[in-house]
Formats: structure tokens, C-alpha cells, sequence
């Protein structure tokens, strides 16, 4: 017993050294990200979420990319890229020497990446005869909602590093579609790899790619880790390891960072941002957001059917009220799907009046007698548009109990929530969006319909077909004229309609550390590690 009791201590004494080197060592050469949340898998492809998507964005590579900290679409594994046919022809020239990552699951890349990859990509999303088509459940929200299936006619291999794909219409909107994370370039040969060996279920949840860090592990609720890619062809990593030390809790999140546990830090807390820029040791970043936040209105279910009621709803709520209480300074009042710091944005709209006795007339008028009972969803996330959303939904609920309209707080599991408002469980409910693309086009999309279906995330289960026709046609629109005229008269369409009462667009602050050097904020909203640095 002694004897094994001196092993132990002597172990642990062991480790304890073991740890303080690590930690000595780790401290000059790794970063370490507070994020929000876990991942769902590590397939963007699959996901709608930016926790997701920044899990997964340090392994791959798109075609093309946004340059680091812009709107501005650059080469990826496309180097280069001709348009021809009146713009419904894309030849891309693919990038040479460009090497897959080795799985920790035992997987050696034998090539290099080529056009087999990018095929691979495509078919997946796109043909439900593929191999991994439905490996982990197989929605394809972003391919789909953004009428990917109806736009591509083919993609083919030209040769090793050349892939041809034919659009049915010309597309304007294409090259920044395909910078984004769900058109993330996997490896067939990995694929290959995990379907002889029966564990095909793996392929979502260890990511292989081409990108700058090499996933190491991932601990549910807890951490990812990543090393750098010493081979990567881009903007290499500064540092040897990348940590994501998830922590939902912003105040947790907040002490760690002081504390020096993490390096840099998202989604602040708008409380917490006078005490964050006095703080030296502590660089605080901020830029409008190019988001929305939004409380999303059944129009499938009665009462919500009625425009009237629709905006009733509009009239009754506090916008200002809010905006002071729950942005504290880092939001503006939203009118319009898009931030008006994008280009289409219509500024004659006019702003939400707040008029109760209106509102009343307005149920009156439309038949409603009061009180009626509803249910005001509220996300159980922080998100960079919403710092606070049960507050906000429990103003909206005493906003609304002024008119008659009782409204019971329902929230959910945050992949729980979303599905459910996808699928248009809810009356009224709050969502919101972080523009992907820097294009109109991808805001307006969240109000679309396919042949007069209501697209995924479209939760107001709205069409209206005026609305449906310029949306598509903007699309195709060579000048960029017309495709303001056309986002200008559907912004007043969606403000007679009023299926979405629009709540505030967010001013993003991010936080890190003095000791961070090169991070650039971005105006996705979307966190990436390359090129930045840790003194």
C-alpha cells in the first residue's frame, strides 16, 4: 500500500511538472478563442450556424475565398477562374500542390487535392444518389435555400486541375456563393477511406482538409484543438496550436480573458463594454454589422394571416425601448431585411411607428377580440445581432399584453430551436441572420419561396409572388442598377406585408488580448485564426 501510494504521488507530481511545461510551452505558440458554443459536426455544408461554420472554417479551403477581414472574393484552391457563355459558364484552373491533411483516425493522403475533390463537393449537395448524400441526415440547407439544385446544369472534370460548371442562367451572384463555408471543398479519397473501412458516420465529425490548422480533437461542450499546417499554400498560421475553449456564458467568457485563458473573444456583452475599453491589457474591435435581427411572424396561422394583425404587431412594440435598454448604444433601429450599411438599401422606407391605440384599432378592425393567447419564441444563444434575446422577448411580451395579446416565452435546445421555427412550429419568434456574402441577395433569400414553397428559412412561411419574381430576377441582372431598383421595390413589398417586424441591426464589438497581433475583424462575423499572432 505504501508502495503505491509513493508510485502515485510521484506520478503526480510528475504530471503537475508536465503541466506547468506545457503550459509554458503552449503559452508563447498557441492561441486560444472563447467561442459560444459547440459544434453540430464539421461539415458546413450541413450547418446554418456560425458556431458551426467557425469550428469548421481552420481545416478547409473554398474555391474561392473572402479575403481575410473583407467583402472581397479572392483565388482559394481555384487560382483562377473564366466566365464566358454570357456568364453562365465558370472554367476554373485549380491550384497545384495543395495537399490534404493526415486524419487522427489513421488517414495518409496518397495525391493531392485535384478536380475529383471538388466534384466530390458538388455531387454531394447536389445528387441524392451520392454515396454520402444522406450520411448524417443530409440536409443541405444553404445549397438548396439558395436555389443551388435549379442554378447548376453540370460540373465537369476537364482534367486533373480543371473543372468546368455550367449555370442555367446567368448568375451574378455566383463567385461570392462559392466563397462561402458551404461550398467547402472536402476529400473524396478520405471519403473513400472511411467507406471501406464502415465508418462513413465519421466523416462529419473528423474534419480532413486543405485548410491552415489540422484538427487534433474535439470534447463536446468543452474543446477543439488544432495544430498549424506548416505545408498550407495560403496565409500561413502564426502560432502552433489554435484552441476553441467553448463558453457559452459571456460573463465567463469575459473573466477568462482577463484572467489570460483565452486570447480573443466574441459576442460581448454590451454591459461589459466601458469597463472592456478601459482596460489596457485588452484591444476592443467594433464595425457595423451587416446582420438582422428580427421576431418572425406565422403567417400560415390565425390570427397572423390578416395583414392587419401582422402589422398591429408592428405598432404595439417598443422598438426604441430596446434598442436602449438591450443594445445599450451598439444597435440601430432596423426598418428594412438589410442593414443600411449595405448597397439597395432603401432608405425611404419609413421608421416603426409606436402607437398602442393604433394597434387596437387595427385587432379591432380586423376582427380579433381580445385577449388572445400566442406563443414569442426566444433564441436560447447570444448571437452578435441579439445580445439578449429572452429580455428582448420579455418587452415584446409586456408590449403586447397592452393591446390584449397574451404571449407565452417559449425557447428551446438552440439545433432544437431552429428546427422547430424552420419548420414553422412557432406564432411569432425571434431569428436573425449575419450576411455571408456581402450581396443583397443574401438577406432577400430569407424571405424566398420555390415555385410558391416557402424556402427552409423562410420561417413566416410567407410568399408573395411579386416579391418571388425579383428576387429571382435580380439574380441576373448585369447592371447593378437594376438590381437596386428591384431590392429597393421588394424592401417596400416586405414593409406593406410586414411578415417579419424588424427589431435592430448590431454594431459588432469583438475583444482580445494587447498581445494579439494581425486578428481582423470580419464582416460575416466569422473568426479566422491564419496570420494572427500571439506576443
Amino acid at each position: 500500500m505504501r508502495k503505491s501510494s509513493l508510485t502515485l504521488s510521484l506520478l503526480g507530481v510528475a504530471a503537475l511538472s508536465l503541466s506547468l511545461q506545457t503550459t509554458t510551452a503552449l503559452a508563447a505558440s498557441t492561441l486560444v478563442y472563447c467561442s459560444e458554443g459547440s459544434p453540430e459536426n464539421f461539415t458546413p455544408a450541413l450547418n446554418t450556424t456560425g458556431t458551426s461554420f467557425d469550428a469548421a472554417r481552420p481545416v478547409y479551403d473554398q474555391l474561392v475565398l473572402f479575403k481575410r477581414g473583407s467583402t472581397e472574393v479572392i483565388p482559394g484552391l481555384a487560382e483562377s477562374w473564366k466566365i464566358t457563355d454570357g456568364g453562365k459558364t465558370v472554367t476554373f484552373s485549380l491550384r497545384k500542390g495543395v495537399k490534404f491533411h493526415s486524419g487522427v483516425n489513421g488517414f495518409t493522403p496518397s495525391r493531392d487535392f485535384n478536380a475529383d475533390d471538388v466534384l466530390w463537393t458538388i455531387n454531394r449537395m447536389w445528387k441524392a444518389e451520392h454515396p454520402y448524400h444522406k450520411t448524417s441526415g443530409g440536409a443541405y440547407d444553404y445549397f438548396n435555400d439558395m436555389d443551388m439544385p435549379k442554378l447548376i446544369k453540370a460540373v465537369t472534370r476537364v482534367d486533373d486541375y480543371t473543372v468546368k460548371m455550367e449555370l442555367t442562367e446567368a448568375n451574378v451572384t455566383i463567385m461570392a456563393n462559392l466563397a462561402m463555408d458551404f461550398a467547402t471543398v472536402h476529400s473524396a479519397e478520405y471519403a473513400d477511406f472511411l467507406t471501406k473501412a464502415g465508418k462513413q458516420e465519421q466523416f462529419d465529425q473528423i474534419p480532413v482538409g486543405t485548410g491552415p490548422f489540422v484538427f487534433q480533437s474535439y470534447q463536446k461542450d468543452a474543446v477543439i484543438r488544432y495544430k498549424a499546417n506548416p505545408g498550407y499554400w495560403g496565409e500561413k498560421s502564426k502560432v502552433d496550436n489554435l484552441v476553441f475553449a467553448i463558453t457559452p456564458d459571456a460573463t465567463a467568457r469575459y473573466a477568462k480573458l482577463k484572467a489570460s485563458e483565452c486570447h480573443v473573444s466574441a459576442y460581448v456583452r454590451p454591459a461589459d463594454l466601458p469597463e472592456m475599453q478601459k482596460d489596457s491589457a485588452l484591444q476592443v474591435y467594433n464595425q457595423p454589422g451587416l446582420n438582422i435581427n428580427y421576431l418572425s411572424l406565422q403567417v400560415t396561422k390565425k390570427p397572423f394571416d390578416d395583414k392587419r394583425v401582422r402589422k398591429a404587431i408592428g405598432l404595439a412594440i417598443d422598438q426604441q425601448a430596446i434598442i436602449k435598454d438591450v443594445y445599450l448604444g451598439a444597435g440601430t433601429a432596423a426598418k428594412n431585411l438589410i442593414p443600411p450599411t449595405m448597397w439597395s438599401y432603401n432608405n425611404k422606407i419609413p421608421a416603426y411607428e409606436y402607437n398602442v391605440e393604433k394597434a387596437k384599432k387595427l385587432l379591432a378592425d380586423a376582427g380579433v377580440k381580445t385577449p388572445i393567447d400566442i406563443d414569442l419564441w426566444w433564441m436560447p444563444v447570444q448571437r452578435p445581432y441579439n445580445p439578449n434575446a429572452k429580455r428582448i422577448g420579455e418587452m415584446i411580451q409586456s408590449d403586447l399584453a397592452k393591446v390584449g395579446i397574451n404571449a407565452k416565452l417559449v425557447s428551446f435546445e438552440w439545433g432544437e430551436y431552429r428546427k422547430r421555427m424552420q419548420a414553422g412550429e412557432h406564432t411569432t419568434g425571434q431569428m436573425g441572420w449575419m450576411g455571408d456574402n456581402g450581396d443583397p441577395d443574401n438577406f432577400f433569400f430569407l424571405a424566398a419561396c420555390n415555385d410558391g414553397v416557402p424556402t427552409q428559412n423562410n420561417q413566416s412561411k410567407w410568399c408573395n409572388p411579386e416579391f418571388n419574381k425579383l428576387f429571382e430576377a435580380a439574380k441576373t441582372m448585369a447592371k447593378k442598377s437594376d438590381r437596386v431598383a428591384a431590392y429597393s421595390r421588394m424592401q417596400e413589398i416586405m414593409n406593406d406585408e410586414q411578415s417579419h417586424y424588424f427589431i435592430a441591426h448590431s454594431v459588432v464589438y469583438e475583444v482580445t488580448r494587447k498581445e494579439v497581433k494581425g486578428y481582423r475583424q470580419s464582416p460575416f462575423g466569422s473568426h479566422v485564426f491564419n496570420g494572427v499572432s500571439v506576443e
